[in-house]
Parts: C-alpha cells; sequence; structure tokens
C-alpha cells in the first residue's frame, strides 16, 4: 500500500526545531520534500556542537528533524534564486516557512505571489505568535510560547518555581503537529477545489488551544494552583513515585479498575475508594504509596506491574528507553 503523501511535493524553508520536525513528518507519511537553505547553509546544522568540532561534522539535532529530505541551496535575495524557487512552486503542493511575518513577502515571494504560480498550493506559515497578532513580530521560543499561553504556569512541583520541559511542548505539539494536521487537511480541501490556502500556524494559539485540563478547571471556577491540580500532584492516583535505589515508578491508575489492581499489587486494599481523593485525604494516600514504592528497587516494581494491567511502568532514562523491546522495530 502506498504512504498516504506519497506523490506529494513539499517545499521546506524552515529552520531549527518546528518546521524540519513537521517536514520530516511528512517525509515519513510519503511525500518527495525539498529543503532549501541558504548559500552558507542551515546554521541549525553546527546546532550544540563545541567551538572546534570539524567543519564537515553535523549536529545530531540537524540530521535527526533533516532525515528524508534532499537539498537544494538558493540566495532568495538574488533573481536567480527568486527564479528557480518560483519554479519548484509551479510543481510542488505544499510550502513550509517559519520566517517571522513579512519576509516573504519582502523576498517577493508571499502567498499572493506564489498562488499566481499554483493555485493550488498550500502554503504554510509556523510563526510563534500569528501573522496578524499584536505581537506578530515579536521574536520567541518554546518557553515564551509556553510562558505566554499559561502553560509553563502549570509544569512543576508544589511551591516550585515553573519547571521547564526538555521536550519542547509548543514547538512540537503547537508547532510541528500542529502544521503537519492543517496542512493535511488544507491538502484535501485543496484536491476537492483545486485551489490552495494560507495555513497560519501560531505555536503559541495552538498550545494554548490544547490545554484542555486546565481550562476544564478555569471553566468550572476550579483551577488549581502548579502541582496541586488532578494530574500534577492532586490525585493520588496519577503521579510519580520514589523507589528504594533511587529510580522512579509512574502511576496513570485513573480508571477505578486500575487503582484497585495497584491497591492489590501493595498489598493497601484500604485505599481503593481513595484514588482520586483531594486535600489532605490525597496527601496522606500519597504519603503511603510513597512509603510503599520506597521500600524496594525499581527492578523489584517493573517485574510486579510487568504481570498486571493498571497502568504502572517505570521511569526510563533515554538510554533505557532506546533499548526497550518496544521499540526495536522503530526508526
Amino acid at each position: 500500500m502506498p504512504s498516504p503523501l506519497s506523490g506529494l511535493r513539499v517545499l521546506d524553508l524552515t529552520r531549527l526545531l518546528p518546521g524540519p520536525a513537521c517536514t520530516r513528518m511528512l517525509a515519513e507519511w510519503g511525500a518527495e520534500v525539498i529543503k532549501i537553505e541558504p548559500p552558507e547553509g542551515d546554521y541549525a546544522n553546527r546546532l550544540g556542537l563545541p567551538s572546534d568540532a570539524p567543519l564537515d561534522q553535523i549536529a545530531p539535532l540537524y540530521s535527526i528533524v533533516n532525515r528524508g529530505k534532499t537539498f537544494e541551496r538558493l540566495d532568495l535575495k538574488s533573481d536567480a534564486g527568486r527564479a528557480r524557487l518560483l519554479a519548484l512552486v509551479a510543481n510542488s503542493d505544499v510550502l513550509v516557512e517559519g520566517f517571522r511575518p513579512g519576509v516573504m513577502a519582502r523576498l517577493g515571494l508571499g502567498y499572493e505571489t506564489l498562488r499566481e504560480h499554483n493555485a493550488a498550493l498550500v502554503y504554510c506559515a509556523i510563526t510563534g505568535y500569528g501573522s496578524t497578532s499584536p505581537w506578530a513580530m515579536r521574536a520567541g521560543h518554546d518557553i515564551n510560547y509556553l510562558s505566554v499561553s499559561g502553560v509553563l504556569d502549570q509544569v512543576g512541583e508544589r511551591g516550585r518555581p515553573p519547571s521547564i520541559s526538555n521536550w519542547q511542548i509548543a514547538d512540537l505539539a503547537g508547532g510541528a503537529l500542529a502544521a503537519a494536521a492543517r496542512i493535511c487537511a488544507a491538502l484535501v480541501q485543496a484536491k476537492a477545489t483545486r485551489m490552495g490556502s494560507f495555513v497560519d500556524v501560531s505555536m503559541t494559539h495552538e498550545v494554548a488551544r490544547l490545554n484542555t485540563i486546565a481550562e476544564h478547571g478555569l471553566a468550572l471556577d476550579a483551577a488549581k494552583p502548579r502541582g496541586e491540580d488532578w494530574l500534577t500532584g492532586g490525585w493520588p492516583c496519577y503521579g510519580i513515585y520514589r523507589t528504594l535505589d533511587e529510580r522512579f515508578m509512574a502511576v496513570g491508575a485513573l480508571e477505578e479498575k486500575f487503582w484497585h489492581v495497584l491497591c492489590d499489587a501493595l498489598a493497601k486494599p484500604h485505599l481503593k475508594a481513595l484514588g482520586c481523593s483531594e486535600g489532605i485525604v490525597a496527601m496522606r494516600v500519597r504519603k503511603e504509596l510513597a512509603d510503599c514504592f520506597a521500600a524496594q528497587s525499581l527492578a523489584h516494581w517493573i517485574e510486579i506491574f510487568d504481570a498486571l494491567d493498571c497502568c504502572v511502568t517505570p521511569v526510563l532514562t533515554l538510554a533505557e528507553a532506546k533499548q526497550h523491546p518496544l521499540f526495536k522495530d522503530l526508526s
């Protein structure tokens, strides 16, 4: 069976993480992706490397997010470079860029110009704050989009400052994933109408739309401080518990049937009615679970819970995860 995007061509003018991660997904789904870079190359190919690294050494991040693509270098400030891009646009289905709003138009390559060369083109602009918002021209990164959207304030432990995730929530969920989904929707529309569209993906707005649990609490006038909401430290049935050897187990026994299996495994049948307790009662239950998990090693708990169906798993390091049988057939 052919891949879902086989036969489609995508022009990737993006840099760093959100755009390249998006177009890598499109490539994995079968699209031909041509990455257009400036004459000097993408500065991301040296990101994080030591200053004395060999000039031909490529940053792992660059290699990871650009797998499955072909490459072409164009000076879009030159007549020749612009002419080449327009020729590519004429025979492409999607163009993705991550510049600040107005950059492509100033180069003479904005959406209105490109649609004259290909009416069915899906043009996706991935921006920090949207192409037309009051903050459209502001610079930003993942931490900024999370902070402004209200997400960062929720991440972390009770009574402590917000925590920064090493998984770029706004860049990848609000940027790469949202863009890929909206591009695919626009392609369906283009196939039906033979007309393309301008897809404006604001990472800040998209990640705010995904903030469902917090929005639920706000709607009920029951929003909780960081580390005290249902899933961030409130309910004992959902949390992280330390083991004897300073490792951790992740408990996600939200449903009653899973919580009951967990309580039986820990010989704590008296806690079966308290999985979703709150306040002082929840703190007492959480403390009882914490003491139980802390009495045995991670290996002990893996052996126990691998045999049970109750949403309890070890917190693996990245190196351990890469070796886990779950991922042996995945690239």
